[in-house]
């Protein structure tokens, strides 16, 4: 009578389970994490404690818990509340411009090597200039009002979206444009059903830069006469020497930006599912 014995490697696990390597991963996983939240905790805390002890002036570091009493004040005034709602605002058509121009831009010069030719060294020659060297002409041209304001965000959200979307264009492989031709696609209907999709990853990376400049724009911009905005909020602050109100500003600059960032991310991840379930 022939028993079957079944020998069971030691180093198997059996299945559903995690092996040892795994654990460790994401045990480790797990304290990088926790590092993560802990370490800007930790700093609030060293710079409360020094400004307690008086290491750090409070007229140039006011002490986290300072900060926070100007935030409250602000917010309880509805000064806070109006700021970010016009900068939200200047950043928002700014941006809307930046992208229609910014992608409709490179979706020319990545399709056709003449417009490469007319309009590339042109936008690189723009985008040399210093956007604080740009604010006398630009008051020159559309006055103090909202528009110059406007425009400089969405001169500061061009440029990635026009190099991201060219060069992500330019990376499509030739026969895929073949197959569309092949397949009766014409000009427009190529740019929206192949053109589009295949660069989309590549441009939400152009977005989440723009954003990103979109916000620094915004603090230039609201230099020129802003009677209103976070630029406006923070140069109040200045002149009555309230630092606290200044770092506080610049940390709802900070959440902001984050903020829309995050939600760029999240729309990334949702248009690229399918990349990453091949």
């Amino acid at each position: 009578m022939a028993i079957s014995l079944s020998s069971t490697s030691p180093s198997a696990a059996p299945p559903g389970t995690k092996s040892a390597a795994q654990i460790r991963a994401a045990r480790r996983s797990r304290v990088l994490t926790w590092i993560r939240v802990l370490s800007p905790i930790g700093v609030l805390a060293l710079w409360q404690l020094g400004s307690a002890l008086g290491v750090l002036p409070q007229d140039k570091l006011p002490a986290p818990s300072l900060i926070a009493e100007a935030g409250w004040e602000k917010l309880q005034s509805g000064e806070l509340t109006d700021a970010i709602v016009a900068s939200t605002e200047r950043v928002a058509i700014g941006l809307g411009l930046g992208v229609v121009i910014g992608i409709g831009l490179g979706v020319i010069v990545g399709l056709s090597r003449l417009s490469d030719a007319i309009i590339d060294p042109n936008m690189q020659a723009i985008r040399a200039l210093p956007l604080f060297g740009l604010i006398p002409l630009f008051i020159l041209w559309f006055g103090i009002e909202e528009t110059p304001k406007i425009l400089l965000v969405a001169l500061g959200a061009i440029f990635p979206l026009y190099l991201n979307t060219s060069a992500a264009i330019r990376q499509i492989d030739p026969k895929l444009r073949e197959n569309a031709k092949v397949l009766g696609f014409g000009r427009l209907q190529t740019i929206r059903e192949l053109v589009i999709p295949s660069a989309m990853p590549q441009i939400l990376v152009g977005l989440r830069q723009s954003l990103a400049i979109a916000w620094l724009s915004l603090i230039v911009a609201e230099q020129i006469a802003a009677t209103s905005g976070l630029g406006y909020l923070i140069n109040n602050a200045r002149d009555f020497l309230r630092t606290d109100v200044v770092f506080f500003g610049l940390i709802i600059y900070a959440a902001l930006g984050l903020i829309t960032d995050a939600i760029v991310r999240a729309l990334e991840r949702y248009t690229t599912r399918y990349q990453r379930t091949n």
